[in-house]
């Protein structure tokens, strides 16, 4: 019996680390996985929003404006893990060629722009009862909003490219160049002297916060992570779908679809 990427079913080749590496067996086991995901990001944004609503204390200095932390703080953390993951997919379908790293490449790079103008707005909207500005040519914002331009520039370049493979490599290489912007992004509120303030959150030393804000803005955070998985499989589900609907598994797949 033939698997559906073409290769022998047999007990050692299903739980090899390669076998989900096809995009005729990853389909359905990110089918799969898609509800748990999402289930666990509604429930952990619902509790983390919660207690940042209605049971982390009021900000001594801030007043509730600082509330927005709650978002911004996530929200700007997946934007940068989410471009080192887009990286790392890219540099492995660049250097090995494999069609399923350059999908997932292809499917992060939305969810990392939605995440990374999340955190420029919210920022905008917390910097203008603190600052009086919504926007500073600051160190930090300056280096996020450059990262929103590399993942649109991402998006625009394999979209101007016809051929996919060829859009993949030009994609796979300003992935790459560009990952020098994360620790830009993160150590600028210590190479420069920026209106930004610091980590509240450091593994060197005790939250500079109320115990209740550190757990609201973790699992809004957590939450935040458990919803690019559910996304992103989706979307790579999609672009499997596209680049792959001449081969026999996608033309199995759709039929069972539709007699669903």
């Amino acid at each position: 019996m033939q698997s559906p990427a073409g290769r022998p079913d047999s007990p050692r080749t299903r739980f090899s680390w390669t076998y989900f590496a096809s995009p005729a067996t990853f389909y359905p086991l990110a089918g799969k996985m898609i509800p748990w995901f999402a289930a666990a990001a509604a429930l952990l944004c619902a509790a983390g929003i919660y207690v940042g609503l209605l049971v982390a204390p009021t900000d001594a200095t801030q007043g509730d404006s600082y509330r927005i932390i709650f978002i911004h703080v996530g929200a700007a953390w997946m934007s940068m893990f989410l471009y080192v993951v887009m990286a790392f997919w890219s540099a492995v379908g660049l250097a090995w060629n494999t069609r399923l790293a350059s999908m997932m490449a292809s499917a992060l790079a939305p969810t990392g722009a939605l995440f990374t103008f999340l955190a420029l707005w919210t920022g905008a909207l917390w910097g203008k009862p603190t600052w009086g500005t919504w926007w500073v040519w600051d160190a930090r914002l300056t280096s996020e909003l450059i990262l929103l331009f590399l993942y649109i520039g991402f998006m625009a370049l394999q979209a101007a490219i016809d051929d996919p493979r060829r859009a993949d490599r030009a994609g796979a290489v300003l992935a790459i160049v560009g990952v020098i912007n994360v620790p830009i992004i993160y150590f600028s509120v210590q190479w420069w002297n920026t209106l930004h303030q610091g980590s509240s959150i450091s593994m060197t030393r005790a939250p500079s916060m109320a115990t209740t804000m550190v757990v609201g803005m973790l699992l809004v955070a957590l939450g935040f992570w458990m919803y690019s998985i559910a996304a992103v499989l989706s979307r790579a589900r999609s672009i499997m779908l596209e680049r792959e609907r001449r081969t026999d598994w996608v033309t199995s797949e759709v039929k069972k679809q539709a007699a669903a």
